[in-house]
């Protein structure tokens, strides 16, 4: 990670300036131990009063009424807004729009719109259903005439997998904030670098929603190295070289693990961000940590 100056240093905090904004994610429990540790996580970081907090959503609708009665609950139980996910997967158009209306009849209005990938795995080529939304672009124009949520969309800063070029790729982001998406939230990167990049070409095509960067904690390196391999984000060397020799040292990777990313936090603070989206695996010790550093605390 390397400083950054001119665009970003008119974007610089300043005394007085407006709190940060933080929101979490989470993926929907499979069993009633980690429906435990998925509540008990929830309720440490709602006193922080996130602008949401989302859950997940499986491929092909996998765990669509779990997801449902998770942003269902956190609403009522906790007044913590919460943002469901949702993506073209497997699904007619009419499938889609009736989980739309589902949430909307319980008064979940934020929904992170998402192509999604195939059951397959992120490696296969995407096949829309035939009777289906064909794009992220075209679920956000979707939900957008069903009613007046507001809509998270994703962004890649090292370009999605199956992107041709860069080109493609911030066409696409054009067209699903176009569409009616308020913002966008980054996939998982740990090179400053590639996030700065991408707003540079976003600002150059005339972006000018948020893009909100996508934080991974390092819960496990092992487990995190799995997931980044699978969805095209790279971990550099210098950070997979900090977890060496740690895979049967849980307390030293736990210190290793908040200082890569309060480094990666609070480099991003010094460049002006102030808004990230954390992405929380259900634990939410690290995430508390990083909270903490940005001054974001229970009231």
């Amino acid at each position: 990670m390397t400083a950054h100056s001119d665009p970003r240093m008119s974007r610089q905090i300043t005394p007085g300036a407006a709190p940060f904004q933080v929101s979490f994610e989470f993926f929907p429990p499979k069993t009633d131990v980690m429906e435990e540790r998925f509540w008990d996580s929830i309720g440490k970081l709602a006193p922080l009063h996130p602008r949401f907090v989302s859950v997940t959503y499986g491929a092909g609708g996998t765990t669509r009424e779990r997801t449902l009665r998770m942003v269902s609950r956190i609403k009522s139980d906790t007044g913590v807004d919460a943002a469901a996910h949702l993506t073209c997967v497997g699904a007619s158009r009419d499938e889609v729009d009736a989980v739309v209306r589902g949430y909307q009849a319980v008064g979940v209005n934020r929904i992170v719109a998402l192509r999604g990938d195939p059951p397959e795995g992120t490696g296969q080529p995407f096949v829309a259903h035939p009777e289906g939304y064909q794009n992220a672009a075209e679920l956000v124009a979707g939900i957008r005439r069903i009613g007046d949520f507001d809509i998270s969309v994703s962004a890649y800063p090292e370009k999605h997998p199956q992107s041709p070029n860069w080109d493609a790729e911030i066409d696409n982001l054009e067209r699903k904030l176009g569409a009616g998406a308020s913002r966008a939230i980054t996939q998982m990167f740990f090179d400053n670098d590639d996030y700065f990049r991408l707003l540079d070409r976003a600002e150059k095509a005339g972006i000018t929603a948020p893009i909100v960067p996508g934080i991974q904690p390092i819960h496990s390196f092992k487990q995190i190295s799995s997931f980044a391999a699978r969805c095209g984000a790279t971990i550099p060397n210098w950070v997979a070289q900090r977890f060496e020799g740690l895979d049967e040292d849980p307390e030293t990777h736990a210190l290793v693990a908040s200082a890569v990313a309060a480094e990666q936090v609070l480099e991003l603070v010094d460049q002006g961000i102030t808004e990230f989206h954390f992405y929380t695996l259900n634990r939410a010790n690290l995430v508390l940590a990083l909270a903490r550093l940005l001054g974001v605390r229970p009231s």
